[in-house]
């Protein structure tokens, strides 16, 4: 607590007592403590918490393969910048590598996704000095918050006797307030691919034409104020117009002129749309046809990221790159930049060709997703709009990877009321879905998850947050018997193989059975008319499930149709070129 720890995930064992012990100690001052029976889903929900408030979470287990199934939840940490502060307890040396029980080589389970790792004292972590055990404490935080964040490990050895008695527990009170300290504030180091010094523009020029493409947002929440002012103040430079991912959290934010229909009509671009420049920030989205028209660009692309000096160009297309974050490389730039002309007529007319392109794309997909019919039974594609037209304004969502993340990317309403939107694509997997939801919803108070049958089924124990949570949680089920997904590849077409057993995989379970068993209250919604007053009903309560069921076989017909039949119209307009310099 000494470093600004507030929140401990705590998974039960003997080995681990000692820390227990110091958690439960600690929540005199103010520690806030969850516990789980499951390690894997406890990473998660940590995980969940620690994307929310950009603080490292810890979480503590006990030996053995408890470590082991932190795994999944490290991955997805390491690859999405993520702090995490893992304590696994251990045997000390001399039982290990003799047979001794529940002694593995748990100090090596985890090391490949962590920043760092170190262990206690192999005789047992009671033979350390007070001074090195703040050390230790205090490495561990800095390496987790250094850029870019991530896990950090420490494996704790302990040797018995492992339960104190009443008077050691109140000689250990006294001394755990005795050993805090000052908070140490952490800022994020630079990390360039050319150097940055000064009002170096990375070789931008705002004066001619080009793209804003923005990322998933993975910055620390106190970061995103200055983020949003800078980019604002970039685009109102250059007039560039903005294609902001789903999980960019720039959806409806007021003062921005972007671009959301890209991943439809990108399918087939206008060449008068390809920039001779572009402005990059933070990870790759997650539109396929976007990146297939990135890598075909051409032209001059620069990558600003929020504190993580990591290539994340996977395409090969970024010149120069710049870590230190958006709000920082602008507040580089002379007051005389700020002042110059505002963007020239050519700039003008290229932010005219996109938002042409968009207003057209999304007249389209209105058209089209309304005359589905309200009454008719639900489609993913017209669920993703009407949650984001229906769910009130700064609610936070949580979309599942595979088919939600990618509906919300192309269907999601625009002018939608602005709210976070969070994804887990470090590494895209469907692992921990539910218990992450659970950790954001605990952080910000209030969250909506839209998920399909398959990834919450996969994270089933994740219902168990709901009798300790304290934000409310709604989950919007898609339920179509199995993954929907695989309904998009062209797998499905293929002569002689089993595709429900081999891809899909649909399995015979009633979701809503399993969430009342959990005492989870549900409705089904079988008509899009009826989800505004299900929303309603499920947001007053402290969880809630709502099962939508969808046809994935339909739906990946009609996802295919809106991309094909989607009106073309050229844009007058030469394609730009910038001249040699």
């Amino acid at each position: 607590m000494a470093q600004g720890v507030e929140r401990v995930v705590l998974c039960p064992g003997s080995r681990s007592g000692p820390l227990a012990a110091a958690a439960g100690l600690l929540l005199q001052r103010g520690l806030k403590l969850h516990t789980a029976i499951d390690e894997r889903s406890a990473g998660f929900f940590a995980l969940g918490l620690a994307r929310a408030e950009g603080k490292p979470t810890v979480v503590i287990t006990t030996s053995g393969t408890a470590v082991a199934n932190l795994l999944p939840a490290v991955v997805e940490a390491s690859n999405g910048a993520i702090p995490l502060l893992l304590l696994s307890a251990d045997r000390p040396q001399r039982l290990k590598n003799c047979g001794a029980n529940q002694t593995v080589n748990q100090e090596e389970f985890l090391a490949p996704c962590c920043r760092w790792f170190a262990q206690g004292d192999s005789r047992g972590l009671a033979e350390m000095a007070r001074a090195a055990l703040q050390a230790l404490a205090r490495r561990a935080h800095r390496m987790a918050l250094a850029a870019p964040m991530g896990p950090v490990h420490l494996n704790l050895p302990f040797e018995e006797p492992l339960h104190a008695g009443v008077e050691a527990l109140q000689g250990l009170a006294h001394e755990l307030v005795a050993m805090a300290g000052p908070t140490e504030e952490l800022s994020h180091g630079s990390g360039t691919s050319e150097a940055t010094t000064g009002a170096d523009l990375l070789g931008l020029d705002p004066d001619r034409p080009g793209v804003i493409v923005a990322g998933p947002w993975r910055g620390r929440p106190r970061q995103w104020p200055a983020f949003v002012a800078a980019l604002g103040r970039w685009q109102q430079r250059s007039g560039w117009p903005l294609l902001a991912d789903g999980l960019s959290n720039l959806r409806g934010q007021a003062g921005l002129e972007l671009v959301a229909s890209y991943d439809l009509f990108l399918e087939d671009p206008d060449p008068a749309l390809a920039p001779p420049q572009m402005l990059r920030l933070g990870p790759l989205p997650a539109s396929r046809r976007l990146q297939s028209w990135l890598a075909g660009c051409g032209g001059r692309q620069v990558l600003i990221s929020e504190g993580d000096p990591r290539p994340l160009d996977p395409l090969g297309t970024v010149q120069a790159s710049c870590s230190d974050g958006l709000s920082a490389w602008c507040a580089a730039q002379p007051a005389s930049f700020w002042r110059g002309t505002p963007s020239g007529k050519a700039n003008q007319e290229f932010q005219a060709c996109w938002q042409a392109a968009e207003s057209g794309t999304q007249g389209w997909v209105n058209s089209q997703l309304t005359r589905q019919g309200a009454s008719r039974r639900p489609d993913e594609p017209s669920l993703s709009r009407a949650l984001s037209q229906l769910l009130p304004p700064g609610l936070a969502v949580m979309l599942a990877s595979s088919s939600p993340v990618r509906d919300w990317e192309s269907f999601a309403d625009p002018n939608g009321p602005a709210r976070p939107v969070y994804g887990f694509r470090g590494a895209s997997g469907i692992d921990g879905t539910l218990s992450l939801a659970a950790g954001l919803a605990e952080s910000l108070g209030g969250l909506v998850l839209l998920c399909g049958d398959l990834a919450l089924l996969h994270d089933a124990n994740g219902w168990l947050w709901h009798h300790q949570m304290r934000g409310r949680l709604t989950v919007v089920l898609i339920e179509n018997g199995g993954g929907g997904i695989f309904e998009q590849l062209p797998i499905r077409a293929a002569a002689g193989l089993d595709f429900e057993r081999l891809f899909a995989m649909g399995q015979p379970l009633d979701h809503t059975a399993l969430a009342a068993s959990h005492g989870v209250p549900w409705r089904r919604v079988a008509a899009l008319a009826e989800l505004e007053e299900a929303l309603d009903w499920a947001l007053e309560r402290p969880v809630a499930l709502l099962e939508v069921k969808t046809e994935r076989r339909a739906d990946a017909l009609l996802r295919q149709r809106l991309r094909q039949d989607r009106p073309r119209q050229r844009l007058r307009m030469a394609p730009f070129q910038l001249p040699p310099r």
